[in-house]
């Protein structure tokens, strides 16, 4: 097993896909090892758990109970906790459904669908993004999400020393407008009422409050232009409108480096 210590001073190596922790095949089961058992399903149970009851909740134990298997019997297959957190976030990675960038579409459309796809996973699995960057996220899922970013960006015609940037642009928006999306909503459902139902509350809140119902006042067009349209389909445009001005800077900047050179 890797201990925490170590973890704690090596953690630029500490990872379940760097370290010799290779799912064990089920020939090598003990017999004392519940049928049926597999990293795989323990990594399922998780993702389930972590989107209904959130992280704070999870635990080997809680894990063990819903498997309706004993918590030792997890530690045939993991070490700790971490590495199931690691192999939770690849496998939510999976979802992405992935298109081939040289399948002869415009890298705008590529880039729109990725981005909009990766804003979802994210929405539906909030705990996500408050451990993304805990992990190396080298999995196999994370990896070929990044290489088909990279692909994308490859064929826009930006020199190879702005392509990071141009990514950074468009995924970590993607990432922070999914990450408060998917926690407002998250919010929303532990209140007992739906994000429509819990804006309307807190609008009317915000009206009757004479701290804030000037600056309501002063937003009055803005609210004004979004009525009669769902908290949704606002985030959407929002999201939508946002990402087209990226795509836009980033044609005015290959334009740039095209004159320049």
């Amino acid at each position: 097993m890797v201990s925490a210590a170590n973890r704690a001073r090596n953690p630029a190596r500490s990872s379940v896909w760097l370290e010799d922790k290779a799912a064990r095949p089920a020939s090598s089961r003990k017999a004392e090892q519940p049928e049926g058992l597999d990293r795989d399903r323990i990594v399922a149970t998780a993702v389930r758990l972590l989107d209904a009851e959130g992280l704070p909740k999870l635990s080997m134990r809680r894990i063990a109970t819903e498997l309706n298997v004993t918590a030792m019997s997890l530690y045939w297959y993991v070490d700790t906790k971490d590495d199931i957190l690691e192999l939770a976030v690849d496998a939510v990675f999976g979802e992405l459904p992935l298109t081939d960038p040289d399948d002869g579409q415009d890298w705008r459309v590529h880039l729109r669908r990725l981005a909009a796809d990766y804003r979802e996973v994210l929405v539906r699995h909030p705990w996500v993004s408050t451990i993304l960057n805990t992990y190396l996220n080298i999995g196999p899922h994370s990896i070929a999400f990044a290489e088909a970013v990279q692909k994308i960006i490859r064929t826009t015609g930006l020199p190879v020393s702005v392509r990071t940037g141009a990514t950074a642009a468009v995924f970590q928006f993607a990432y922070g407008f999914g990450t408060m999306e998917g926690n407002f909503s998250r919010r929303c459902a532990a209140s007992g009422l739906t994000v429509d139902e819990y804006y309307e509350e807190a609008m009317e809140a915000f009206t009757e409050n004479p701290r804030t119902s000037e600056q309501i006042d002063e937003l009055k067009d803005v609210i004004g232009a979004h009525a009669g349209r769902t908290v949704a389909q606002v985030w959407d445009a929002d999201f939508a409108f946002a990402l087209d001005l990226m795509i836009a800077g980033i044609e005015a900047m290959v334009t740039r480096y095209a004159t320049e050179s």
